[in-house]
C-alpha cells in the first residue's frame, strides 16, 4: 500500500511499518526528520524527481514522500473491545468518501477512542487519500474491517456495548446518552446517512442540535462533536471518582 505527505509518513515510520521511501530533493527539518527515521529504521530510500513522485501519488500532496507500508493489522471485533480503559468505537456504515474517513481516524485517535469498524464494500480504501487527511492517525488507530455492519453492531451489543447512531431526524440530544459506559458510534454516508437495519440494529439514535440555517454537519465533524462530549462526560466522572 502506497501512502504519502510528511505527517503520515513520518507516523508510519515510528510505527514501522514503512518498506521503502520515495523521496524528491526537497531539504528542510521536516524531510531531514523522515530521512533520520528512515535511516534508523534501515528503510531503503530511493531519491527520484518530482513528477515521478506525481505519478507514485497519482496527484495527491505528496508534499516530496511517498512510502510503501506494509499492510495494516487485521483486527477482529472481538479483539477491539479487549484491553484497558471503557471502550469507545466509531462504526462506519458506508463511508466512502476517503476525506470523511481521515478525518475521522484523526479525531479517533485524538479522542482516544478504542478503534473503527468498517465495512468490506461501500467503504474508502485506506490508501493514500486516507492516510494524508487522517494526518497519520491510520497507522495507529486499530480498526476491524467486517461483512456486515448490522451483524457487527449486534456482535457489539452482545458484548454489552452500547451503540449509538446519528441521524439528523432523532427525537434524542447526543448530550442525552450516558458516554461512560462501554460505547459505539455508529455513523452513516453523507446524504443517506444509517442504513435502515443498521439504524433499526442500533440501541439509540441520536441528533446533533442545529439552531442555525443549515440542517446537518458534514460527518466527520459531527463525528467529532459526540467524540469529544464521550471525552468530557469520561473525564467528569473521573474527576468525581478521585473526589471521593
Amino acid at each position: 500500500m502506497l501512502i504519502y505527505g510528511i505527517n503520515p509518513v513520518l507516523e508510519a515510520l515510528k510505527a514501522k511499518q514503512v518498506t521503502r521511501l520515495r523521496v524528491s530533493a526537497r531539504s528542510d527539518r521536516r524531510m531531514d526528520e523522515v530521512l533520520a527515521l528512515a535511516g534508523a529504521g534501515r528503510v531503503p530510500v530511493e531519491r527520484i524527481d518530482a513528477q515521478a513522485l506525481d505519478r507514485a501519488a497519482r496527484g495527491g500532496v505528496h508534499q516530496g514522500v511517498v512510502a510503501e507500508v506494509e499492510n495494516a493489522r487485521e483486527y477482529g471485533v472481538e479483539e477491539l473491545l479487549e484491553g484497558e480503559g471503557v471502550p469507545l468505537l466509531v462504526v462506519l456504515d458506508g463511508l466512502e468518501d476517503p476525506h470523511n474517513v481521515g478525518a475521522i481516524l484523526r479525531t479517533c485517535d485524538a479522542a482516544g477512542a478504542t478503534g473503527v469498524i468498517r465495512q468490506t464494500r461501500h467503504a474508502a480504501a485506506l490508501d493514500g487519500v486516507v492516510g494524508k487527511a487522517s494526518a497519520g492517525a491510520l497507522a495507529r488507530v486499530r480498526i476491524a474491517t467486517v461483512v456486515n455492519i448490522a451483524r457487527a453492531v449486534d456482535t457489539l451489543k452482545s458484548a454489552n456495548v452500547w451503540t449509538i447512531g446519528l441521524a439528523g431526524d432523532a427525537d434524542e440530544s447526543y448530550t442525552d446518552v450516558d458516554w461512560t459506559l462501554p460505547s459505539a458510534l455508529v455513523v452513516g454516508a453523507e446524504g443517506p446517512g444509517l442504513r435502515r437495519l443498521v439504524r433499526e440494529t442500533c440501541d439509540h439514535v441520536v441528533r446533533l442540535p442545529m439552531h442555525g440555517a443549515v440542517d446537518s454537519l458534514n460527518v466527520s465533524v459531527a463525528a467529532g462533536v459526540v467524540l469529544y462530549e464521550a471525552v468530557r462526560q469520561r473525564a467528569e466522572a473521573t474527576e468525581r471518582q478521585g473526589r471521593r
